[in-house]
């Protein structure tokens, strides 16, 4: 067996499992500190946008078993303002694959320590693409297997976003 026949096995094997969202859940929290902060005390916006990345590559290297490169970020959405001292928390999951690229949604959260209040403070999606760690070329990812309405929503929506970022770069 040749290493492409060997590759193109894999790929079958891998495609006909599949694996659950639950699979690729991450987590990840840190102590919004002084040097994060802009002159308000309020946590910056592209250092949110660095957390959501890392978030967002935790799940979609777990779901690929493979490395993973940003390719998009669709969408991302600031509706409240994490301050100093207090915890930002980051949650991803992928919410659908395509062949080599999957759509991963992160939802960020502030905690206040002195209260435990937790608010909703961004939202954001993110494409990668699963590399081939030889090659570093795209890799064939196992198919999403979702089963809550939630997770059938978010599928849906994912590829709905694709749709519309597809059509952008065309025109």
């Amino acid at each position: 067996m040749t290493g492409k026949q060997s590759a193109r096995t894999q790929s079958r094997e891998l495609a006909a499992r599949g694996k659950p969202v639950s699979a690729s859940r991450s987590e990840m929290a840190e102590v919004v500190l002084p040097a994060q902060t802009n002159a308000l005390g309020k946590l910056l916006g592209g250092h949110v946008m660095h957390l959501v990345d890392i978030a967002a590559a935790m799940a979609a290297e777990r779901h690929s078993n493979s490395y993973t490169v940003t390719a998009s970020v669709d969408h991302i959405d600031f509706r409240n303002p994490v301050s100093l001292g207090e915890i930002v928390i980051l949650k991803s999951q992928v919410n659908r694959v395509f062949r080599t690229s999957l759509e991963v949604g992160v939802e960020v959260f502030s905690e206040n320590v002195l209260t435990g209040e937790r608010k909703h403070t961004t939202t954001a999606y993110v494409t990668f693409v699963a590399i081939d760690e030889h090659t570093h070329l795209p890799k064939v990812v196992a198919p999403l297997l979702v089963r809550t309405a939630e997770e059938k929503r978010r599928y849906r929506e994912a590829g709905e976003r694709r749709k519309a970022r597809l059509k952008l770069r065309e025109s």
